[in-house]
């Protein structure tokens, strides 16, 4: 059988409790939640939540939202942010007083830089200092606790109420998903929560706080853009950050053909473009290889749909020159910059700015140009296939023949790929056959966001599958042990080159600066010795684990095995043994010198 066969979510049911009509604020705020249609919550127990912990339970019914237990919050709101990341909604993520919002600052960090929306749920006190516990409340209550985060996060607050409690929870979650999205944070009080009431207040409305309607460019932007990319000769359209619609998708699609504009797309944001399209110039990475950079600086327009760090590609394609094209900006991402991160990356030369969402410009662009002519389309570029090796070790490239091979007919879902992935090594059809990078670039994020993507694909028939390096995987591992727990699917390919070795290529340019050895840079580096088995811990944590494989004739019949388990509802970990290495255009791209940025900026 080559689909997923429905398994149903394991839920803890509690057993029913005493009639009684006692009420406390926490149910009142557990009604709320259910009230904005949270369907899960992710949490790592803690005592400062432990009103809020048991009216989920006992007043709810564990059900609408259902809980989700993690082993780190940082996992909770991963799971949250790779949920996100397939729907477009947020899930809640409770992280325990200070200390627990400290843990999960790097998983807010990386929701923040990637734009999706969460809503991350927290506690502190008693603020009341005669009602603290000695040493322990003392140590977890903060007098400003969203400060920790306030600097990475779209809005926070401490309500001292419960209908205040409903009205920052409203606030919350519009905030999250008004574009660009990100994370939000509301922080209660526990001994709010372990006020006992005498009635539920009325529940407001949510349908009245809704998120407003998207705005539209202005007439006249809209004629400019569509004035200059109608009379362009060589256009090119930068496809970045947009969502996982269908209909988006088929929209950029017949922008494209209709300007015959070459296109190009990034591994950093989610598929955004047929990659096999005869209009789609280079193969996708994270910075451009020689044949993008090519292309785009011999574009005399540029269309940048949210395009991340529009400034440094241009910068890559024009090497310090003052960029000739004219660029057409459409994005909403500068609502989002502010002066503690430099997430917002470089001011880029802009001739036409539309703030809107790329979803929005996309179709009113498209019924405003005209059709240029075919006869003026580029020549596309065919990336080579990429050889395979011939030592008797197996290549990332390998792994991803294998894993298609074994996959057939059924689509894929490619939640994560390692940095060693290249752009050849497979094509983009569908939205949601990449959901792209972690946004922060915060190593560990990889298992925790598979996790929430694969319970976002559950009714879906796509095999969800992580393809990550060993240094994310034995960071993150224990985020895999919330899918064996709750019985969601997925399967997991670790690219385990037994190093972080990233850094060994950042050693291996220094010591070619500094004229030193370059057989040292291993050193500090290497995940080995005694070599962690990553199958056994998969399998310590309740997954089925296969590997470790070093032969590449097995690798067709191990990832065939691992496929049909996860078909049938079965959480999977293999590991491969893959040779080192990364495209030329990434090795270059992550080793490059300060001097080589000032040297382009001359």
């Amino acid at each position: 059988m080559n689909s997923m066969q429905p398994v149903p979510l394991r839920r803890d049911i509690p057993l029913p409790g005493n009639d009684t009509d006692s009420l406390w604020a926490s149910d009142a705020i557990a009604e709320m939640i259910r009230a904005l249609d949270i369907p899960y919550v992710l949490l790592n127990p803690g005592s400062s939540f432990r009103g809020l912990h048991d009216s989920l339970v006992n007043h709810l019914g564990n059900i609408n939202p259902q809980m989700l237990v993690v082993l780190h919050e940082e996992h909770a709101v991963a799971i949250a942010h790779g949920y996100a990341k397939v729907t477009g909604k947020p899930l809640a993520a409770i992280v325990h007083s200070n200390v627990g919002l400290m843990h999960a600052s790097m998983a807010i960090f990386n929701a923040w830089v990637d734009r999706v929306p969460v809503m991350v749920l927290g506690a502190t006190g008693p603020v009341d200092a005669a009602k603290r516990r000695p040493w322990i409340d003392w140590m977890h209550t903060a007098q400003d606790q969203g400060a920790l985060v306030r600097d990475f996060t779209k809005w926070d607050a401490q309500p001292a109420s419960v209908v205040a409690s409903y009205e920052a929870l409203l606030r919350a979650k519009q905030i999250a998903l008004t574009a660009p999205s990100g994370p939000t944070y509301v922080c209660f009080d526990v001994s709010l929560q372990e006020t006992r009431i005498d009635a539920i207040p009325p529940l407001p409305n949510v349908s009245r706080y809704e998120v407003a309607s998207p705005a539209v460019p202005g007439k006249e932007d809209l004629e400019k853009a569509a004035e200059l990319l109608s009379s362009a000769t060589r256009p090119v359209i930068l496809m970045g950050r947009v969502s996982r619609s269908s209909e988006s998708w088929r929209h950029r699609i017949q922008l494209a053909e209709k300007l015959n504009a070459e296109v190009l797309t990034d591994l950093r944001a989610g598929a955004s473009f047929p990659t096999d399209h005869e209009l789609h110039a280079a193969v996708p990475g994270v910075f451009l290889s020689p044949e993008a950079a090519t292309t785009l600086r011999a574009a005399d327009v540029v269309l940048s749909l949210d395009w991340y760090d529009l400034n440094g590609t241009l910068q890559q394609a024009w090497r310090g020159e003052s960029v000739s094209a004219k660029v057409i900006q459409v994005s909403l991402d500068h609502y989002s910059h502010r002066g503690w991160s430099m997430d917002h990356q470089g001011l880029p030369p802009v001739d036409v700015f539309m703030p809107v969402e790329p979803d929005v410009a996309v179709p009113l662009l498209s019924a405003a140009c005209n059709r240029r002519s075919v006869a003026t389309r580029p020549s596309k570029t065919v990336a080579a296939k990429l050889p395979a090796l011939q030592d008797g070790t197996i290549s990332i490239a390998m792994v991803a023949d294998a894993l298609r091979r074994a996959a057939g007919e059924q689509p894929v879902t490619l939640i994560r790929v390692p940095l060693g992935w290249s752009g050849e090594m497979g094509h983009f059809r569908d939205p949601l056959d990449y959901l792209g990078m972690d946004g922060g670039a915060g190593i560990g994020s990889g298992p925790g966001m598979a996790v929430g993507a694969a319970l976002a694909l559950r009714d879906t028939d796509r095999l969800p599958v992580l393809m990550t390096g060993d240094g994310d995987y034995l960071m993150g591992l224990t985020a895999l042990w919330t899918a064996a727990n709750a019985g969601i699917p997925l399967l997991t390919v670790v690219c385990n080159n037994c190093s972080f070795f990233n850094d060994e290529l950042h050693q291996e340019r220094v010591a070619r600066d500094r004229d030193r050895p370059v057989q040292n840079r291993w050193i500090g580096q290497r995940i080995g010795d005694p070599d962690p088995d990553l199958a056994a811990l998969a399998r310590g944590l309740g997954l089925q684990g296969f590997g470790p494989t070093t032969n590449p004739a097995m690798l067709d019949e191990i990832l065939a095995r691992a496929v049909a388990a996860v078909r049938a509802g079965s959480t999977v970990v293999v590991d491969v043994r893959v040779t080192p290495g990364y495209s030329a255009a990434m090795t270059s791209g992550m080793t490059r010198s300060h001097e080589d940025h000032e040297g382009s900026q001359a």
